[in-house]
């Protein structure tokens, strides 16, 4: 393998820096890395990674860009809503570098598919904002013996970090447990400062052109913590231990995480056929409501634990959200609290 003409006027940057030139920029060029999730760590990841010449990039997403992604996502346009993240990132990207090849995979990360998945690539970047990806994505990096190039975000403040790098700690050696569903609120509950998945996901993709290129120090067994507010950084030292012996995947990652798969579901179309026999409970933001709803009453998600009481149980309830996740969490709350009532998850949410 070589770097043609064309190839080293558009690396000429890095061939000329000391710990990458040309014997780094070919160690790219034969690289394959899979970045879980085109979303707010996944952009800045995946523009960088495209602009070193990383030769493989594969994205996983089964999203479609929203309005309110724009604010982060900064890959895309309002001209984009609608359209596919990952086959949008992959169009948009080819622009910025055309010797990269993308291979696009327009569907979730589940135990079904990730171990197949993961034996195709050499590094696997997590941009994904939810616990059950997460833990998913370190056991399957774990079975397949691959680096993970961690990042996390939570209003102000982000997380980096890279796992089983040369049998280096795992995600598990750092959260054993995953926290439960109404402790992790997520971005669209809560917000998040738009500049942070840029800053994170960078520090991502700085980490994975330093295993690919086999220079600098790696974060392996090390936890970045930054915050925004303050710019202050600190650096959180830990070791593997017995969690990271993983010898095959869980059952269901969302019953692990605390969020139960839900047997009592239904779909928008069946319950537009059978609207008489339910209640409907909306658990999406203001905003959102004012945008679009179905009907039914209105209580957003970090409501529910103070204002459960007010629902009508006089029926079963079905809960909606804009893509079902949400719900979930409402649901194992509401059961908690009201164990006389039926409730039941509008699959897939109204999106």
């Amino acid at each position: 393998m070589s770097l043609t003409p064309e190839e080293k006027k558009q690396y000429n940057r890095h061939l000329i820096l000391d710990k990458i030139g040309e014997e780094g920029q070919l160690k790219l060029k034969k690289a394959k890395v899979l970045v879980i999730g085109a979303g707010g760590l996944g952009c800045p990841v995946l523009q960088y990674l495209t602009a070193a010449g990383v030769g493989n990039i594969g994205i996983i997403d089964d999203d479609e860009i929203d309005q309110s992604n724009l604010q982060r996502q900064i890959l895309y346009t309002i001209d984009d809503i609608g359209s596919s993240k990952a086959e949008t990132a992959s169009k948009r990207l080819s622009k910025l570098n055309p010797f990269v090849t993308f291979t696009v995979y327009k569907e979730k990360l589940t135990r079904a598919n990730a171990i197949q998945l993961f034996e195709n690539y050499d590094v696997i970047v997590d941009g994904s904002d939810n616990f059950s990806t997460r833990y998913l994505t370190n056991d399957a990096s774990l079975l397949t013996n691959k680096p993970l190039v961690y990042g996390a975000i939570f209003k102000f403040e982000g997380q980096v970090s890279v796992f089983n790098y040369k049998k280096s700690a795992t995600y598990r050696c750092l959260y054993p447990s995953p926290p439960k569903p109404d402790e992790s609120p997520n971005c669209s509950e809560i917000g998040v400062l738009g500049v942070l998945p840029g800053i994170i996901g960078s520090l991502q993709a700085n980490e994975t052109i330093k295993i690919i290129c086999e220079t600098g120090e790696v974060l392996a067994n090390k936890l970045l913590m930054y915050d925004t507010l303050s710019m202050r950084q600190m650096i959180l030292k830990f070791e593997r231990t017995e969690k990271a012996e993983v010898t095959e995947l869980e059952e269901d990652y969302d019953f692990f995480c605390g969020i139960k798969s839900m047997n009592n579901e239904i779909s928008l179309g069946e319950l537009q056929n059978n609207l008489e026999i339910y209640n409907l409970l909306d658990v999406r933001e203001y905003w959102e409501r004012e945008e679009h709803h179905i009907g039914g009453q209105h209580i957003p998600l970090g409501e529910i634990p103070q204002r459960y009481l007010e629902l009508d149980t006089s029926k079963p309830i079905v809960v909606y959200c804009k893509s079902g996740m949400r719900s979930k969490k409402a649901i194992n709350v509401l059961e908690g609290e009201l164990n006389n009532t039926v409730f039941v998850n509008l699959k897939n949410g109204i999106k």
